[in-house]
């Protein structure tokens, strides 16, 4: 590719954003600025787009946002005919102005476009493609990652997010488009005056919180207990709707961090808004001290995914993981909907193959059948579809991710940090009422009934071209020289999800993987301890999954950093 060439291209033709005219003017005496914009394109998948928001290729800006929805269009009309899109954003530098983008082009394609008149949640862009009766769906969010990124989710028609297939088949719709000549576009307000582009009305957002307050549990029992609760949606789009599902479900007592309850794209207070970590919730944890609430919640910036602090023993407040809050949830739901006579026959729960295997312990206590599914929420909606399929939605429970993200109910398809809050809160004010004074006693009491099961995350960051190529060797390195042990724990069996088979590494016999290919390597060690190690799929990250085992908190941590130490020589990490 001639970077130099797209360089110019780039200097001659993007005129229509200001930003990027003076980005590529200043970089014009440097070959390693330049090569990093334009030495790839950011490829489309089945997490859509996500880079660095700046000018070339590489980069997220309007230029790209509307090659990709031509290729989007282009898709649409070939499967259906014709076509309708929603699209919403999150408080993204430029999520707006990228959503506008996406609807001119889509509108230049004869496609209608139901955009929102403000930032909303992710979830509920999974709504409206499917309230709508949509054909896709495009989110504007780059979730958790730094200030300096955006993105770009696209969704199918069953509000899950794209397919393998069909986001392949995008992609190559994307790449045969010229990224400047190929594309159409249309002036907004003619699209609007036409028909093309309409803005959804705010009754489509009081019926989705209708479907969320379905998902309750136990109705009224928040206002039987007085739940207090510190929120935060770090400088994101959960603001408006969790306050609102909170007080419907009678917590009065919402107590709000103020430096990050508006949106605010740049995360001044936390410049890495991720709720899996303190730094993000440091704010909150801080408020916590003097107001003393039951807990605390803190949505993403596109509120898909959720995380809490709980009070402890010793009255500081203790992060709860995204396995714990799975863990916690799904016990709760099955074991009150079991005391009210309202779980079904073979009820359902998903998890993701790197979330907690804790949880098979305790839906075998509930004749529940766990599903096991690749990384992606996408996943358990495909669960959730595949069972709407056979008239058997109501048998699903309960969806959870590792990585903070829940989905209780059917009416969307992708996590929801706003139901999930909800559920929280009430899980809160249930176990409150039974004199389990925190959450912290609940998980703990858990822990002591199964054993300690202690899941950590690592992630390794590879940045930049050098970077992509490093993960790869990484992964081909794992695949070419399998460990026997790790941290002297014996290598029983080997997932390769790419490759499609397990390989009992005592006999030699290899079974084949029914899931769908993925770049993941699973290493199952004695004692249940376990390593897995993937590329993320939407950051420059290689992702380390590690499992640890025991009777307790103080020797399962013993075991997992013998593990990691381990882990880091034998993968070259």
């Amino acid at each position: 590719m001639d970077t130099m060439k797209l360089y110019k291209d780039w200097c001659e033709k993007a005129v229509d954003d200001a930003d990027l005219v003076s980005e590529l003017a200043a970089i014009q005496e440097d070959q390693k600025e330049i090569y990093e914009r334009f030495y790839t394109a950011l490829k489309f998948g089945t997490a859509g787009l996500r880079g660095i928001i700046g000018a070339g290729t590489n980069r997220m800006n309007i230029y790209v946002v509307r090659q990709a929805t031509q290729g989007l269009a282009n898709y649409v009309l070939k499967k259906y005919g014709k076509g309708a899109v929603a699209i919403s954003h999150d408080s993204r530098i430029k999520a707006d102005l990228f959503m506008i983008e996406a609807a001119k082009v889509l509108a230049a394609n004869g496609i209608k476009a139901y955009i929102t008149s403000e930032l909303q949640p992710t979830p509920v862009l999974s709504y409206l493609v499917r309230y709508f009766h949509c054909q896709a769906g495009i989110m504007v969010t780059a979730s958790h990652n730094e200030a300096k990124y955006n993105g770009y989710k696209a969704y199918g028609e069953d509000g899950c997010q794209m397919t393998d297939n069909a986001a392949n088949a995008v992609y190559d719709e994307i790449t045969s488009l010229d990224i400047f000549d190929d594309v159409k576009t249309m002036d907004f307000d003619e699209a609007v005056k036409a028909g093309l582009i309409e803005y959804v009305d705010d009754s489509v957002y009081d019926s989705y919180l209708e479907k969320v307050l379905e998902q309750q549990v136990n109705p009224g029992i928040c206002k039987e207990t007085n739940l207090k609760v510190v929120y935060t949606p770090l400088n994101g789009c959960g603001n408006k709707l969790v306050r609102k599902v909170l007080e419907k479900i009678g917590v009065t007592e919402t107590v709000i961090v103020k430096e990050q309850e508006l949106p605010d794209g740049n995360f001044p207070t936390c410049p890495y808004p991720n709720p899996e970590t303190r730094e993000a919730l440091q704010r909150g944890l801080d408020l916590c001290e003097t107001e003393q609430p039951d807990l605390l919640l803190a949505t993403d910036p596109d509120s898909d995914r959720v995380g809490i602090a709980v009070k402890d023993y010793d009255g500081s407040y203790r992060l709860i993981t995204g396995n714990e809050n799975g863990v916690m949830l799904t016990n709760y739901i099955l074991s009150c909907k079991k005391e009210n006579g309202t779980l079904p026959e073979k009820p359902v729960v998903v998890k993701t193959i790197v979330s907690t295997p804790l949880i098979d312990k305790l839906c075998d206590d509930y004749g529940c059948e766990l599903k096991n599914v690749l990384t992606g929420f996408k996943y358990i909606g495909e669960v959730i579809l595949n069972l709407e399929k056979d008239h058997e939605e109501n048998r699903y429970m309960f969806g959870f991710e590792e990585s903070y993200g829940y989905l209780a109910g059917t009416y969307v398809r992708d996590k929801d940090a706003v139901v999930a809050s909800m559920l929280i809160c009430e899980m809160a004010a249930y176990y409150k009422k039974q004199d389990k004074d925190t959450l912290a006693s609940v998980i703990d009491g858990l822990y002591k009934k199964y054993g300690y099961y202690l899941n950590k995350t690592f992630s390794f960051k590879y940045e930049g071209a050098e970077g992509m190529q490093k993960m790869a060797d990484i992964m081909s390195g794992i695949r070419g020289n399998l460990p026997e042990s790790i941290a002297g724990f014996k290598v029983l069996k080997v997932s390769d999800y790419q490759l499609k088979t397990e390989t009992d590494m005592t006999t030699g016999e290899e079974t084949k993987l029914t899931l769908p290919t993925s770049n993941v390597i699973a290493l199952h060690l004695e004692g249940n301890n376990c390593v897995i190690v993937r590329p993320s799929g939407t950051e420059p990250k290689i992702k380390l999954y590690i499992t640890a085992v025991e009777e307790s908190k103080e020797k399962a941590t013993e075991i997992c950093n013998k593990l990691l130490e381990s882990s880091e020589e034998v993968l070259g990490l």
